[in-house]
């Protein structure tokens, strides 16, 4: 019996399960293959859901086409327009009092979204060990808060999961205190497990009316670049100049925090004024493995989408002033284009005909026998890469 004053769980009160955290587009994508192998080991867990993206076409939509389970446990969506303090704050209450319920020996969350934050949080205050799926990453700009949550993660987890040696380089810098394993990283998992399926299932480019290598795509949604009009301001004359520049259509799945700032900042007509632009709604995974395996290019400050890219050898630019997946760029893949619009232009062009022939230094599609091998104290034969 757990009692309703009870503020940490002793290692005999736990019960032999793992509780999977997601909350996002990326989360779940990524935590996929790991719930696939858990269900194939017959390994007790459960998924709790974080209501931390919370409409059908960044959320339930990828349940959808990722053949998921249902989550056992569904948070309350977290308000639309919450700050960081507040989301965080609110999905951590949540999930305290899932852990509290359901004891897990052991939380996993995946990557730098607050959802996964609070999990680890949530966890670490009850005195749940932490498995942190895609640790290590770093790109050393204070100002996202994507830096805070994964440092802050990193530091309180008993199980790294590094997808790169660099990754585990950065963890050993950073003075972690868990066990690191360099496992490669689930996305590659994911992408092999269903390219195949979008291939077959995906009809997105015969609704748009589009050919392979014919077409740019386009996805920015990061608060740094959308919460500030000035900047989002050059990166829709960028797409300007690119539009102005090159006679091939411009396809923008638009995310609803950027569409909001869009409207907010009184740039629609900006948008509106972009030659060749086509916006359309959020897609599902399978239809943007589909856009994204046959653009041209394609242009985005979405981390997992510069790993997505740099797999399927699409040229990618990336529009930050910096990256964590600093791997795309050594190998030849992406390009740090900033945001502003002159160098936006130069980047796309330069990057138009750049040789597909990268290597892939994300992994080898094992990344979650890895993780779940390391979590059952077997041997880890670990991903390795060198740039």
């Amino acid at each position: 019996m757990i009692y309703q004053n009870t503020k940490i769980l002793s290692h005999e009160k736990l019960e032999d399960k793992i509780c999977v955290v997601v909350g996002t587009r990326p989360g779940i994508i990524k935590m996929s293959p790991i719930i696939r192998e858990l269900s194939k080991r017959k390994i007790p867990f459960f998924i709790l859901h974080t209501g931390q993206h919370y409409s059908y076409e960044m959320d339930r939509k990828f349940f959808e086409d990722l053949g998921l389970p249902d989550a056992k446990h569904h948070l309350p969506p977290c308000r639309d327009g919450s700050l960081h303090g507040e989301q965080t704050a609110h999905m951590l209450m949540g999930i305290e009092h899932v852990l509290l319920k359901e004891r897990p020996r052991l939380v996993l969350v995946c990557g730098d979204a607050n959802t996964n934050l609070a999990g680890a949080l949530a966890a670490r205050k009850l005195h749940i060990e932490v498995g942190h799926v895609e640790s290590g990453l770093r790109s050393h700009d204070w100002r996202m808060p994507e830096e805070h949550n994964r440092v802050i993660i990193d530091h309180i987890s008993e199980y790294l999961f590094a997808p790169t040696r660099q990754a585990k380089e950065n963890l050993i810098k950073d003075n972690v205190k868990g066990k690191i394993y360099v496992t490669g990283n689930t996305v590659v998992d994911a992408l092999l497990e269903h390219i195949e399926i979008a291939k077959k299932r995906s009809n997105i480019l015969q609704q748009l009316k589009l050919n392979k290598d014919e077409f740019i795509l386009i996805t920015f949604h990061r608060e740094e670049n959308v919460d500030f009009p000035e900047v989002l301001t050059n990166i829709l004359k960028g797409l300007k100049l690119v539009g102005n520049e090159l006679n091939i259509p411009l396809i923008f799945p638009i995310h609803p925090r950027t569409q909001k700032r869009i409207k907010g900042f009184n740039l629609v007509s900006l948008l509106e004024s972009v030659p060749n632009l086509k916006v359309i709604k959020p897609v599902g995974y399978l239809d943007f493995l589909t856009l994204l395996n046959n653009a041209r290019l394609v242009l985005t400050d979405s981390g997992g989408i510069q790993e997505e890219s740099c797999i399927l050898r699409v040229p990618c630019v990336t529009l930050r002033e910096n990256t964590e997946r600093q791997e795309t760029v050594l190998v030849g893949a992406n390009t740090i284009s900033g945001t502003k619009p002159e160098n936006v232009l130069k980047t796309v062009i330069n990057s138009l005909n750049k040789k597909r022939d990268w290597p892939n230094p994300f992994g080898d599609g094992k990344a979650a026998k890895r993780v779940i091998d390391a979590i059952e104290g077997k041997p880890v034969n670990e991903w390795s890469f060198d740039i």
